[in-house]
């Protein structure tokens, strides 16, 4: 090597007082976003050790190796022939869809009329609203049931579909908060030019409440999706009509020596999920702050 290329490599580098100041900016960054770093790391972790243990073979899972040495795709199919998980998941969906389309066609009139319409007992009503937010279900489960039993609908999923047509508490909140910071301005000229209630819900307040309404449906869809103490009251008995939530909790049961295929199945249960939030998320993160979630 010749002494110009030499001196051509040494002077290509930065000098030691730039390289420390770089170092010292990469340190003060990390110091400044410890906090962050650290719950990041705390929210992937589990997710990276369920994805990796999804992938190892029987032997391998849970031991001290982490990383997998064979990479065991097939424990994707396994679990297909070992569990009915697409009629699972269906009942979810069916669950999860429908019971947010009723919630939605029942709560943004409710909405609509505490925050726009001016009658006696308003304020009584948004009353009785916070206080179905503060009411537990477990405290009327029973009576509940019985009602839905003689209907004869327990061992199916309906008695939690049904009565999201009757409104649900934290939503109707949710979008009442949102349409009081609507100006009246804009119903108001609707009015003028000869729209009516209706009408100018659906052609003016609906599209400008995008946001919230896209909060609240993804609020319901997401506790439809992992809820489980509703469908193991009320479709418990019945396997056909079982939820993801239900089978995994049984799948675990059955092959709680083959974690690699309970992992398997846990990481297609959430799938759904977070390809959902990960399409909706800007939207829902604007309806979040719009609506005023804390």
């Amino acid at each position: 090597m010749t002494a110009t290329a030499v001196q051509g490599r040494v002077t290509s580098r930065p000098p030691a007082p730039e390289r420390g100041r770089r170092g010292r900016a990469t340190l003060y960054w990390i110091a400044k976003h410890a906090v962050a770093i650290a719950l990041t790391i705390m929210f992937l972790g589990p997710l990276v050790f369920i994805g990796l243990t999804a992938l190892m073979s029987d032997r391998q899972a849970l031991t001290s190796q982490l990383w997998p040495t064979t990479w065991n795709w097939s424990n994707f199919a396994d679990i297909f022939e070992k569990a009915p998980l697409l009629t699972w998941i269906g009942n979810t969906l069916m669950y999860s869809v429908l019971a947010t389309a009723f919630m939605l066609l029942s709560s943004i009139p409710v909405a609509y009329a505490l925050a726009r319409f001016r009658f006696r007992g308003r304020k009584l009503a948004f009353l009785l609203v916070i206080t179905m937010m503060m009411l537990p279900p477990q405290v009327v489960a029973v009576p509940v049931y019985l009602i839905w039993a003689r209907f004869h609908l327990t061992g199916t999923l309906w008695p939690l579909i049904v009565p999201m047509l009757l409104g649900d508490a934290f939503s109707i909140f949710l979008l009442r908060q949102f349409l009081v910071t609507i100006p009246r301005e804009y119903s108001d000229a609707a009015r003028v030019d000869g729209c009516g209630e209706f009408r100018t819900l659906v052609r003016v307040i609906l599209p400008m409440a995008r946001p919230a309404i896209a909060a609240v449906a993804l609020f319901q869809f997401f506790y439809c999706w992992n809820d489980y103490y509703g469908p193991l009251l009320y479709a418990g008995t019945d396997l056909d009509n079982w939820t993801l939530s239900l089978g995994l909790a049984a799948f675990r049961s059955v092959h709680r020596v083959q974690w690699n295929l309970t992992m398997a199945a846990t990481v297609l249960a959430m799938a759904p999920v977070i390809v959902v939030f990960f399409f909706a998320q800007k939207v829902f993160i604007e309806g979040v702050k719009l609506t005023g979630v804390k």
